[in-house]
């Protein structure tokens, strides 16, 4: 169901409201492009900012205008059950096609805590789970692969998992627990090779903000064994790949470049802040070496 390169959108502000015009000419680029889903929503869609309104409203927009062109996985997670089961239920009145559950950040459950958050989950909706794993973002907790089979095999929609732990045996060890029909995707960019090498059908981006297609072809070029081809991608966006991780926290960069190619403004919400000069002027330059 997930194969392919899917985009973590951003969520564009304009007076500190969504910039609704520039959200659907993002989405549209993506599809354009040959993306194969849409995310809205997530972290890179500055969900913890955005209020439980908002948060839907943006997922029913995204539904919208996406009209059955590509997949929509919402995002619907939260470190309290039953707000993301109030979310992902939204969700699946809105008419989005899946949900994308990340761990619970900041109250740092056990594993059985984390199988008991998810399972109630899924048990209040039918629509299929992409559980996300990013410890960087949740104090250290990750879910890991006895987790993500336990909670394959007792609850079915329970399908796929981002995985962004950032290291290749993750997946190999996601492979050789869960149920081969559960679809692992890469949570980084400069990762997808690798992660794909070895299991995952393709990637959560967040660099297809901005280079859709190159990120659509790579997936393609890996799901089809075109390895050289995907390698060539990989090499020529890498820089990018390693500006977004390193200049700022995300979606810091992505939306900094997104506003240099005015595409929408550079503005977050608080507590976060625009690119410093210095980092933005590096950002530049890696955009014009590209070409971008």
């Amino acid at each position: 169901m997930f194969e392919g390169a899917h985009t973590a959108l951003v969520t564009p502000f304009a007076n500190n409201g969504i910039d609704s015009d520039a959200f659907r000419a993002l989405i549209d680029r993506q599809i354009a492009a040959g993306i194969a889903g849409v995310v809205p929503v997530g972290t890179t869609g500055e969900s913890p900012t955005l209020s439980h309104e908002e948060h839907v409203r943006v997922i029913q927009l995204t539904v919208e205008h996406t009209a059955k062109r590509a997949l929509v996985i919402a995002g619907t997670g939260s470190n309290a059950t039953d707000e993301a089961i109030s979310l992902t239920q939204a969700a699946e009145k809105a008419g989005a096609d899946a949900a994308l559950l990340v761990a619970p950040y900041y109250n740092k459950p056990s594993q059985e805590g984390l199988f008991r958050h998810f399972q109630h989950i899924a048990d209040a909706t039918e629509l299929p789970i992409m559980l996300y794993s990013i410890p960087g973002r949740c104090g250290g907790v990750g879910i890991e692969p006895d987790t993500v089979a336990r909670l394959a095999e007792a609850c079915p929609n329970i399908r796929a998992i981002k995985e962004a732990g950032g290291t290749t045996e993750r997946v190999s060890q996601l492979r050789q627990a869960a149920p081969a029909s559960f679809e692992i995707l890469s949570g980084d960019d400069s990762l997808t090779v690798p992660f794909m090498a070895v299991g995952a059908v393709g990637v959560v981006s967040v660099a297809s903000n901005l280079i859709p297609g190159p990120i659509a072809d790579l997936a393609r070029a890996m799901r089809e064994g075109r390895l050289a081809d995907a390698r060539a991608i990989h090499d020529r966006y890498y820089p990018l790949f390693s500006a977004f991780l390193k200049l700022d926290t995300n979606p810091v960069p992505i939306k900094a470049a997104l506003g240099l190619r005015g595409h929408c403004s550079p503005d977050l919400r608080l507590p976060m802040v625009r690119m410093p000069e210095e980092s933005l002027a590096q950002l530049r330059a890696v955009l014009e070496t590209l070409g971008l």
